[in-house]
């Protein structure tokens, strides 16, 4: 037994030495590409103003389409648990800032009010894709020397608290009656539609959430890095197929809206079912994970989330 114990460990410290060399490599690379600053020079500055959400356990619906047995269900409800802190913007990117990085040659410019009104300038940005969002993030990242990214799915749900809409329709999941579900998804298109405001409104007027943040679920919505993907069930409920749609990402908002990343106005079309978002923005978290460069140098490589 102590051969095989000392066997295990040898083979567990001989995969994690490699992992390490190559998160650090990663990281260096990140730094001497530019991809991350390090902070300190002259064009350095400070990050956004964030809300520091604490651990929690919390109740999350999974995202995607479910199916059980061909028949379209509600996504699993899943008891989360959070354990570490997260460091979240709390108002979203406005348009001044975002003309920060338009300026530097870093970020696309977008139809967005112009920023020599001060009124305009104070409203969130929006007409931002998700490549545009990826695109701030990447310059906000060189600027301040840290790692920003979009928040994933679980992420935002866990900042918004009860302002997270469960996307649930509430129909058994052994009904086998599908107008059941029809009639139901067409009664609450409805009433989304009847409570839209496409106007963009300047910040804090959605209100703060018992964590502090800003806006969550009014009128704009906001891009993660979460793909869109379609899970089929079988009559216990365990998983038989996920397909994910990576390059369709979820929007959070009034409602969870998948939308291809290169939409910037998802009532021009892109977004998959239901009502589309009115606004499209963004708000960043700020990586604090040792390995966050690695990670990030690794998502902008190959689009895969670490």
């Amino acid at each position: 037994m102590r051969g095989l114990a000392h066997h295990s460990s040898v083979s567990v410290a001989s995969l994690a030495v490699p992992a390490v060399l190559l998160a650090a490599l990663l990281g260096a690379l990140a730094i001497e590409t530019g991809l991350v600053g390090v902070g300190g020079g002259a064009d350095a500055f400070a990050g956004p103003q964030t809300v520091t959400v604490p651990p929690r356990t919390f109740m999350y619906r999974s995202e995607g389409d479910f199916s059980k047995e061909g028949a379209a269900v509600d996504g699993p409800l899943l008891t989360v648990a959070m354990t570490a802190p997260l460091e979240i913007m709390k108002y979203q990117v406005t348009v001044e800032e975002y003309a920060l990085c338009v300026s530097d040659g870093a970020c696309i410019a977008t139809d967005a009010p112009p920023t020599a009104n001060a009124v305009n300038a104070a409203l969130p940005v929006t007409g931002v894709s998700y490549a545009d969002a990826e695109a701030y993030a990447e310059w906000l990242s060189k600027r301040t020397g840290q790692v920003w990214r979009l928040p994933t799915d679980r992420q935002w749900a866990f900042a918004a608290g009860d302002r997270f809409a469960d996307d649930a329709l509430g129909i058994p999941a052994n009904s086998k009656n599908p107008a059941l579900r029809w009639l139901a998804d067409y009664e609450r298109e409805s009433a989304r539609q009847a409570s839209r405001d496409p106007t963009p409104q300047p910040l804090g007027t959605f209100g703060e959430n018992a964590y502090g943040l800003a806006d969550l679920a009014g009128n704009v919505w906001e891009w993660s890095t979460t793909c869109h993907r379609r899970v089929s069930l079988d009559a216990a409920g365990a998983i038989v197929a996920d397909s994910q749609a990576c390059g369709i990402y979820l929007t959070e908002g009034k409602h969870r809206a998948p939308l291809s990343f290169f939409i910037r106005d998802a009532k021009s079309g892109g977004c998959s079912v239901g009502t589309p978002p009115d606004n499209l923005g963004f708000r960043l978290v700020r990586d604090h994970r040792w390995y966050a460069p690695a990670a990030r140098a690794i998502r902008v490589a190959t689009g895969f989330d670490i």
